[in-house]
């Protein structure tokens, strides 16, 4: 169902109220909500290639790109419909259309990335770590694995997510330990340089070690925190 649409009024009502009667009641109203003739979506395509052949990207075109991503238009399909009417209306507002359309359809990229990320390892990504965001540079999530015995975590980072520098305290035992389950990332203890990280590597930490670890800055990164049982145990 179409959205009841008052811009018209909000800009132009007392200027123009016979615009802002045709805009918001014939246009948006009557034309739109023709849904048996033609579906909100193909409306959404068709008005995105006409305002892009005539090289209007403005605001408008910016309501009509997020109009068609709400409509069902994905970022694939978005990006073949530009390519496709660039033959046609010209190579330059193809850039200016596809310039626009990257940043409405920005979160579905990062959604499509942590999507992928996720097919590439057997563990759950989780929820947004947001108990511990402030000890994160950037978003993290967290699942819980087992916390009976043994504490194994599997952390996700976003790219160029990390850690801040911390020490794992420790009386007797203690430490942790990394096993590295899908994309790329990086450990770095105190004093040494950076070490890269890819799925199977495993990084023993030993208590009273500074460290921090996360992903590198263009890749998603998880690895299973084991946490190794000791006495007087306590994070810095």
């Amino acid at each position: 169902m179409a959205v009841k649409q008052t811009a018209g009024r909000d800009a132009l009502g007392e200027f123009a109220p016979k615009f802002a009667e045709l805009n918001d009641e014939v246009l948006f109203g009557q034309v739109w909500s023709r849904e048996d003739k033609l579906s909100l979506r193909d409306r959404s395509l068709v008005t995105v290639v006409a305002l892009m052949a005539q090289g209007l990207t403005d605001s408008s075109f910016r309501y009509h790109l997020t109009a068609a991503k709400n409509n069902g238009i994905t970022r694939t399909e978005i990006a073949e419909i530009l390519t496709h009417a660039a033959f046609y209306a010209g190579w330059p507002k193809a850039w200016a259309a596809f310039r626009m359309a990257k940043e409405v359809w920005a979160e579905d990229a990062a959604e499509d990335a942590k999507a992928k990320h996720q097919s590439e390892m057997v563990f759950p990504i989780g929820a947004s770590n947001d108990g511990f965001a402030q000890y994160f540079s950037g978003k993290s999530y967290l699942a819980p694995l087992s916390t009976a015995q043994v504490g194994i975590y599997n952390v996700t980072f976003e790219p160029g997510c990390r850690n801040n520098w911390h020490i794992h305290h420790a009386a007797r035992g203690g430490g942790q330990i990394l096993v590295c389950v899908a994309g790329r990332g990086y450990y770095q203890e105190w004093g040494k340089a950076p070490q890269e990280l890819h799925p199977g590597d495993v990084v023993n930490i030993p208590p009273e070690v500074k460290h921090w670890h996360g992903a590198a800055p263009d890749c998603w990164f998880s690895h299973l925190a084991v946490e190794v049982p000791g006495e007087g145990t306590s994070n810095e």
